[in-house]
């Protein structure tokens, strides 16, 4: 192909990147301001394919001056691709180590009434299980209690909290994330029913887990059942308590609008809600790493599972109390 034939044939692709590349560079303030649009591009293959006729030209031995012109939008646009990257490790970082803690202590009304129908009533049933040992059978079936105590008995020799023949750590570490973040979407998706559904399951499973609690507890199974929970709760828990908050968070939308449509009130709540989720969903994956490879020991002492769930717990409470504070202060 003839230099004259390869411009003729390319060349809108260039001026297509070159005014791309040219809009990145505008301040976003002046974008704002001039109302300007951004051009439409894929950049990651419009990018890919200036590399390639950049190649082309130059095994084809065409003019430097086109090479030269190739080759500084290949920079502009490598320059342009390795910045955005750095700003999403950079957004990545802010998020969990500044937005997300600050969000939550913002929603504290949210996360208070979450924590306190989950937590409530997973402590009211622990205690009256322990008054009526009978009342286990209210919440749970024979057959998931038989179940129970036969992952927690002591005499195992092999994996706690998983049935005997369940011993791939990987495996479990998948079932775990799956069993963890549908109860998490469930808790959150309720809050579009006004909130009732996230009422509803945080109700039902802080009275199923502390049904279990409580049942092992009774019968004794105590170092078993809390060394086994000690390490992951800190994650598991908050994060369902964190689905609930979310949850609200939509619900509030529904019933609470303010001056806006019920449609713009829940858009505008879902992007909070939705960051919230993300905070969740990550601590769920930690639970479920934490329960699979080592909640899940029986060679580990009991009271190193102990002082690890209890470092953990400071380490969650700490998270969420202190990060981000001092960029918020700054911010005032």
């Amino acid at each position: 192909m003839k230099q004259e034939q390869f411009i003729s044939q390319y060349q809108a692709q260039w001026e297509q990147m070159r005014a791309w590349l040219d809009y990145q560079q505008i301040p976003k303030r002046q974008r704002t301001r001039d109302a300007l649009s951004e051009p439409t591009l894929d950049f990651p293959a419009a990018y890919r394919q200036l590399c390639h006729q950049l190649a082309l030209a130059q095994s084809r031995m065409y003019s430097p001056l086109l090479i030269a012109q190739l080759n500084d939008l290949v920079t502009r646009g490598h320059h342009c691709l390795y910045t955005s990257r750095l700003h999403f490790a950079h957004r990545f970082i802010q998020f969990y180590l500044q937005d997300l803690p600050q969000l939550v202590r913002r929603e504290w009304q949210a996360l208070l009434l979450a924590g306190m129908l989950f937590f409530g009533s997973l402590l009211a049933m622990l205690i009256a299980i322990q008054i009526e040992p009978e009342l286990v059978y209210s919440v749970l079936d024979g057959a998931t209690v038989a179940n129970m105590e036969d992952m927690y008995d002591p005499q195992r020799d092999s994996r706690f909290g998983r049935e005997r023949e369940a011993d791939s750590d990987v495996y479990m570490f998948g079932f775990y994330i799956k069993n963890n973040t549908g109860i998490g979407f469930q808790v959150f998706a309720g809050g579009l029913l006004y909130g009732l559904g996230s009422v509803f399951f945080l109700l039902f499973n802080g009275l199923y887990i502390g049904a279990a609690a409580g049942h092992l507890t009774q019968i004794g199974y105590i170092e078993t059942f809390w060394g086994f929970v000690a390490g992951h709760s800190a994650f598991e828990l908050t994060a369902i308590v964190l689905s609930g908050a979310a949850g609200f968070k939509l619900a509030a939308a529904l019933i609470m609008p303010g001056r806006k449509v019920r449609s713009l009130a829940l858009r505008d709540n879902a992007q909070q809600a939705i960051l919230i989720i993300y905070g969740a969903a990550t601590l769920f994956i930690m639970a479920a790493f934490v329960e699979a490879f080592w909640s899940s020991q029986t060679w580990i002492p009991v009271l190193v599972k102990y002082a690890v769930g209890i470092s953990l717990w400071l380490l969650v409470i700490g998270y969420f109390v202190l990060l981000g504070r001092e960029a918020a202060a700054d911010e005032t």
